[in-house]
């Protein structure tokens, strides 16, 4: 039975293995949050192993400032920004209301600082100062983060704040979310922020010092929460999209339109209970190592290197034997020229002749075609390899 169960997750899985974008898994027949209009639960690589609802679109309160958090962090990794820059804060940032920090116009804070008021505590006024630092005004971050939705393959998504307070043609999906999560957790730093219970800011003045205290509850409740971000408007009811690592293995659980903030905590525990419990990732490569080389006979540059840009792994059932896994590298006709990030072949992952899961492998540069006198003095050199 188990054999069985991990042919049909793999062979889902092996429907999309180039994605982004989350790919069904045929799981257990279970039932989970019960009470949320709709919710998902996978792991980080995209392995759907429940669903509900995915695809309904709903008002997603503050867990829109998921997308915010990605284009910071994103902005962060290129080093378009530093955590140390200083963020000025508009009369318009300083007008928000709800969850906020109290920023005073003209008021002065670093990106880390802003990135932890938005984090933990969903700081509206922090996320429109953050806007208008990255994209000049709240309108143009706002067609940024539209942009990055269809470049993630959101179908059911549409932001017209970066805050999540009620407004009309804004919303998005569980599934659409999903994305979103799995985009942010290959920006593994994020969690040293969504995963703090209780912090400070404006420490070096005493008198304005301000707490913060982490919306998600689990973070400090559940074993392994580290991430992400809760909602709630009376629109969208109660939001929450949780992730948890345990044994180098991250869930995520996402859940919308919960009744209430103890019924959204309990569904999201019971979903990651289930996904601790069943399943595990077994490690195929780590960020950094080598997964393939070649040669590309016709190039300027013959050697061809790919390495992972992200922890590749494969989820099972929690007893599955690993050592029945083998890979297997299949390259497309290699040959110049070659445009960066083109599909150039492929890594089957098989357990015993079955192939189980493939991962594209991708050009990590532009490589030209050779001039004819590079050709030549390149078959010449073979030539006398030969004698």
């Amino acid at each position: 039975m188990k054999r069985l169960l991990f042919k049909i997750l793999c062979a889902f899985f092996l429907v999309s293995s180039s994605l982004p974008t989350p790919v069904a898994v045929a799981g257990e027949d279970v039932e989970l949050a019960k009470e949320a209009k709709a919710a998902i639960l996978l792991d980080a690589n995209g392995t759907i192993l429940y669903k509900k609802n995915t695809e309904e679109e709903l008002p997603p309160a503050s867990v829109t400032k998921m997308m915010p958090l990605l284009l910071l962090m994103e902005a962060i990794d290129n080093s378009e920004i530093s955590l140390k820059d200083k963020v000025t804060t508009s009369e318009h940032a300083a007008s928000l209301g709800g969850s906020q920090i109290f920023l005073q116009p003209g008021e002065e804070m670093t990106v880390q600082d802003m990135l932890k008021a938005i984090a933990v505590a969903s700081a509206n006024d922090a996320s429109v100062a953050i806007a208008e630092f990255l994209a000049g005004t709240e309108e143009a971050f706002v067609e940024r983060m539209n942009k990055r939705a269809q470049e993630l393959g959101l179908k059911h998504t549409h932001f017209a704040n970066p805050h999540g307070l009620t407004s009309e043609n804004h919303y998005t999906s569980a599934g659409d979310l999903a994305i979103i999560a799995c985009e942010l957790a290959k920006h593994p730093a994020i969690t040293n922020y969504t995963g703090i219970y209780m912090d400070q800011i404006r420490e070096q003045t005493p008198e304005k010092t301000f707490d913060l205290v982490n919306t998600n509850k689990l973070v400090r409740f559940y074993d392994g929460v580290d991430g992400f971000k809760t909602g709630y408007t009376q629109e969208a009811g109660f939001c929450l999209v949780a992730t948890a690592m345990r044994d180098k293995t991250r869930f995520i659980a996402i859940t919308l339109g919960e009744p209430d903030a103890k019924t959204r905590n309990k569904e999201i525990s019971h979903m990651l209970d289930f996904a601790f419990a069943r399943y595990k990732n077994i490690p195929l490569y780590q960020t950094g190592e080598l997964m393939a080389k070649s040669t590309i006979i016709n190039a300027e540059q013959e050697q061809i290197k790919i390495f992972a840009d992200n922890t590749k792994t494969l989820l099972t059932p929690k007893k599955f034997d690993e050592d029945k896994i083998t890979k297997e590298i299949v390259w497309n006709k290699l040959e110049a020229p070659l445009q960066k990030g083109e599909v150039v072949g492929r890594i089957d992952i098989r357990n015993n002749d079955e192939v189980v899961q493939q991962l594209p492998l991708r050009s990590p540069k532009k490589f030209k075609k050779a001039d004819w006198w590079t050709l030549n003095v390149r078959i010449l050199k073979n030539l006398f390899k030969v004698f």
